[in-house]
């Protein structure tokens, strides 16, 4: 099989939490995984656990905020697979909680950086490696807008997801597909920090949500 013709997934934020499950899962149903973090050393864990399930990864260990580096990821798999089947976008910036107006202003500009303005230009530059192989692009929603000291992360994860219903509204006769999904509570360190002391017992292991929302993708 020439790398063509391999499946071929593409994920952001795949270091930890739900982002690495999802890899993992992938690898084992035969897609080469092009694993998109910050963290060289979660990537090269990823990589033996996506091989311990007899798949294949190619780690790229990049910063989605820095868009000569996405430009570089890109063409690379362009060249080499053509195309791409899937785009799962699970890269995030999850500022501390507090009151909404003393967000500290790093913290904020890092969240519409990460959340926002990656995401519209993963989309400007992936958009054409999906229309090349009828693929599809999944988000993941955590509805948190709104809600007291979730200021500069609920506000942001809902922009994310707003335009990512846009796009989706835009796609529907002539794709790619864009997929929507709602994950359950699970015991990510994003959610620790999020709620110290819960009960993390009653959480769903983050594997089982990424069997879960793959086997609903159809893919």
């Amino acid at each position: 099989m020439s790398d063509k013709d391999q499946k071929l997934a593409i994920v952001t934020g795949a270091s930890r939490g739900l982002g690495a499950a999802i890899a993992e899962r992938l690898g084992a149903r035969g897609y080469h995984v092009v694993a998109v973090a910050r963290t060289t050393g979660a990537l090269e864990e990823l990589d033996d656990r996506i091989r311990a399930v007899g798949g294949a990864a190619t780690l790229a260990p990049m910063d989605v905020t820095q868009p000569a580096a996405m430009i570089q990821l890109v063409q690379a798999v362009l060249d080499r697979w053509g195309g791409c089947d899937l785009w799962a976008h699970a890269a995030i910036h999850a500022a501390p909680l507090g009151p909404a107006p003393h967000v500290d202003p790093k913290d904020m500009d890092r969240s519409i950086s990460t959340n926002i303005t990656a995401t519209h230009g993963l989309s400007v530059l992936i958009e054409p490696l999906l229309r090349a192989r009828n693929g599809t692009a999944l988000f993941f929603d955590d509805p948190r807008g709104g809600e007291s000291f979730f200021g500069a992360y609920g506000a942001t994860k809902a922009a994310q997801i707003a335009f990512a219903r846009s796009w989706q509204a835009e796609n529907q006769r002539i794709g790619p597909r864009v997929v929507i999904a709602t994950p359950k509570p699970m015991p990510t360190a994003i959610r620790g920090r999020f709620f110290p002391g819960e009960d993390r017992s009653a959480l769903t292991p983050c594997r089982t949500e990424a069997d879960r929302i793959l086997s609903e993708l159809a893919i």
